[in-house]
């Protein structure tokens, strides 16, 4: 059991900041593409859902070229602040936020243009500015879609495998998820922990796909994943 353990509260935390990064960034450009009209809008739109399209391994190559040692980012990093992303659970949840991005994305700006635009208008002509406005009524009438495309982005982080594999490799204790796991314990002949493995991650993700349906559900919202 503690082989299983290791690698699934390991894949939790991953998953937790995965999400949390991608949905601070899936809420702003959802906001961001539901309110704004400009020339490329459409363009940045099909951009944004990229990582839904790629293979994971070559989402993970273009991460490992922008966050390695000799990356843009990655030496800039390792030169400043002396961090190190490659091969580190923290590039693990970068890696998976990418992946779960689209997902919130695309919840949060559904959930935004389904709000009805006079009760925006109405605060605003009670004198609100345009952050109580925010605050006070687009973000409560768009929660629940924002939160089902949490936990779809979750749940997908916490099955990214490719991405992952590319920028955190296969370091059992240190950045060893769930399903590097799975297909380490597969090829190693280990069938009881690969099952025990594959359990716990159904388990876990059908209770968020069922939470979030049940949340789309009881908001009258149509989030789907394209």
């Amino acid at each position: 059991m503690g082989d299983a353990l290791v690698p699934l509260l390991l894949t939790l935390k991953v998953a937790s900041v995965a999400t949390v990064l991608a949905l601070c960034a899936g809420v702003v450009a959802g906001l961001a593409l539901a309110r704004l009209r400009f020339p490329g809008r459409d363009v940045l739109d099909a951009l944004l859902l990229l990582p839904m399209v790629l293979p994971p391994t070559v989402l993970g190559y273009y991460l490992l070229v922008l966050l390695g040692s000799r990356g843009t980012l990655g030496a800039w990093l390792d030169r400043t602040l002396g961090l190190r992303l490659v091969f580190t659970w923290q590039g693990a949840a970068i890696a998976a936020a990418v992946v779960a991005f689209p997902l919130v994305f695309k919840a949060a700006r559904t959930a935004f243009e389904s709000i009805d635009a006079d009760l925006e208008k109405a605060a605003r002509s009670l004198g609100y500015p345009e952050w109580a406005v925010l605050l006070r009524v687009t973000l409560p009438l768009a929660w629940r879609g924002i939160a089902a495309g949490a936990m779809l982005a979750f749940a997908r982080a916490m099955g990214e495998f490719g991405a992952t594999l590319m920028i955190a490799g296969n370091i059992p204790g240190r950045t060893q998820t769930i399903s590097i796991a799975i297909y380490e314990a597969v090829h190693a002949g280990r069938d009881d922990l690969a099952n025990l493995l594959v359990l716990l991650a159904s388990v876990v993700c059908i209770a968020l796909l069922v939470a979030a349906a049940a949340i789309v559900r009881r908001g009258h919202l149509a989030v789907v994943p394209v």
